[in-house]
């Protein structure tokens, strides 16, 4: 029986660890935490009055349907989009299901720290290579944050500080400046990720000279590893043909919209509200920048915070009377399906990695 070696008990502890972060009982806090905030919402705010006058007909359940429809669209988008990035290695069916793991790992992660780490691990075990998987989790990552530099900047321009919330007038208040901080570490990130495609081997070699501060050493695994990986997605992304990088900046722009709108219909379905482009249009930039702003929850998946945050943020189009409702039923769509489905996709992925692992 040939005894394993100290690099091959590395990797299955880690392997272990990865599986542990994803188990299924880790759906456990963020769906109670969820829950809470709502119940005790529904508690203060709750409106009976205001509800009854919403009917339950076919128009409410008409724009439910379209919130469903589109937050639907938002996997599809993504699931080309990892199709794409893999040089179609995956098919289409199975880059879904990949997407639906990549999701219930974020939905059970801080969104400060989100699941791009276990999206690595489980792409790796994939039948594409480790620096493969590397690159397409580093290059989501990289088109993922220019979207949010480039279209915040341009939703600012348009609305100003009411982008945040209805009362706002000057971006030196708190949301305003938790708005700043976010967008400017994302800014530093995206530079970071960007300059080292072209310049991989001196963002390494910053990344060892930061390792070495006292302070900071704890953490210079973690460093000495992002330095590999910008290394390797170098490598992999910059001889690209220009359609590769257009088709994965249209995927990525579709599957974030589509996330956006969905609050769009949600309101559209409780109350009546202005149908004006730019009143829609609003509402769509006030769910991203609500998004953005709690980009350092320490929840998983920002739960309380974004449900806490829902009747503030759109307050001049749904009361505080009936927005605990809106809450609930926009995470009922976007975010509990991923909890429940990942719990009874990844039992069927491991079984199947170890079963392609023992007959290889």
């Amino acid at each position: 029986m040939r005894s394993i070696s100290v690099t091959e008990q590395k990797q299955i502890q880690e392997q272990q660890k990865v599986l542990a972060s994803v188990q299924g009982t880790r759906i456990i806090l963020p769906m109670i935490l969820g829950l809470a905030v709502v119940i005790y919402l529904i508690y203060r705010q709750f409106d009976y009055e205001e509800f009854k006058l919403i009917k339950w007909n076919g128009k409410v359940w008409f724009w439910l349907g379209c919130a469903v429809l589109i937050y639907a669209l938002r996997h599809i988008f993504y699931a080309y989009r990892l199709k794409i990035l893999s040089d179609h290695e995956f098919s289409f069916k199975h880059a879904v299901e990949l997407v639906f793991i990549w999701e219930f790992a974020s939905s059970i992660s801080p969104t400060s720290i989100g699941g791009s780490a276990v999206a690595v691990f489980f792409l790796s075990q994939e039948k594409i290579s480790a620096a493969k998987a590397v690159s397409i989790v580093l290059y989501t990552v990289i088109v993922d944050t220019l979207f949010f530099l480039i279209s915040l900047v341009f939703l600012f321009f348009i609305f100003g500080p009411v982008l945040i919330r209805p009362e706002m007038e000057s971006m030196l208040e708190g949301y305003g400046i938790t708005f700043i901080i976010v967008w400017l570490f994302m800014l530093a990130y995206g530079v970071m990720l960007t300059w080292g495609l072209f310049r991989p081997r001196i963002i390494k070699r910053i990344l060892m000279t930061i390792a070495k501060i006292p302070f900071i050493r704890k953490y210079r695994l973690k460093l000495y590893q992002i330095g590999q990986d910008v290394v390797i997605t170098s490598k992999e992304i910059r001889n690209r043909p220009f359609s590769f990088h257009l088709q994965a900046t249209a995927t990525t722009i579709g599957a974030w919209v589509t996330r956006f709108l969905t609050v769009n219909f949600i309101i559209l379905a409780l109350v009546e509200i202005d149908w004006t482009f730019m009143s829609q249009f609003l509402l769509y930039a006030r769910s991203q920048t609500m998004y953005v702003i709690t980009q350092f929850s320490p929840t998983p998946g920002g739960s309380g915070v974004m449900e806490l945050l829902f009747s503030g943020f759109f307050s001049d189009y749904i009361s505080k009377g009936i927005g605990s409702i809106g809450a609930l039923l926009w995470r009922l769509i976007t975010y509990y399906p991923y909890l429940i489905i990942g719990v009874i996709i990844i039992p069927n992925w491991i079984r199947r990695v170890l079963k392609t692992k023992k007959q290889a």
